[in-house]
């Protein structure tokens, strides 16, 4: 009975997070396949360790997991050439209401900004998606992460101005070509 409301408490506590979980580890892995592994494995790890969560945030306790499993992921198996683009058709935002131009251009936008993401240092990319994706606050991430709060705000205003500059030198790139 007691295994039956354990798994009960760890089913709500950490399931309605799945969505958050691939998230996080697909943009850290840059993989669909390798971020199921991930968030496969953070499950388990989620699972075995869970008589130590004490009720706290289940997502960032999730979330937290997922990312530690993720940099041990990468350390084992990450090899330059296993980068992979991520999949256009998985995060493409539709309007009914625009032209097929403005959809070229939002669509060429879309890429631009994710080609952008994807090009920031890992610890930059976590921050931000974990921000502005998951939109989970500086606290949350500092758990998430296990970084000082100062440290968090830190890495997310140099990653969005690296961002920046990297959208900057893809613009001009263009407008060159």
């Amino acid at each position: 009975m007691q295994e039956q409301n354990q798994l009960a408490s760890f089913e709500k506590a950490v399931l309605p997070h799945l969505d958050a979980a691939y998230n996080l580890a697909r943009w850290l892995t840059r993989n669909d396949a390798d971020a199921e592994d991930v968030v496969q494995e953070a499950y388990l790890r989620a699972f075995r360790f869970f008589s130590g969560f004490r009720g706290e945030d289940g997502r960032a306790w999730l979330l937290g997991i997922v990312r530690n499993t993720s940099y041990t992921w990468m350390q084992r198996n990450r090899s330059p050439e296993l980068n992979m683009p991520l999949d256009d058709e998985l995060y493409k935002v539709e309007s009914n209401d625009l032209n097929p131009e403005a959809v070229l251009l939002q669509d060429a936008s879309v890429q631009m900004l994710r080609q952008a993401v994807e090009e920031l240092p890992v610890e930059f990319r976590e921050v931000l998606v974990l921000r502005e994706l998951d939109e989970l606050s500086y606290k949350e991430i500092a758990e998430v992460a296990d970084l000082p709060l100062g440290t968090v705000m830190s890495r997310l205003a140099r990653a969005r101005k690296r961002l920046q500059q990297i959208l900057a030198s893809h613009t001009r790139t263009e407008v060159l070509s």
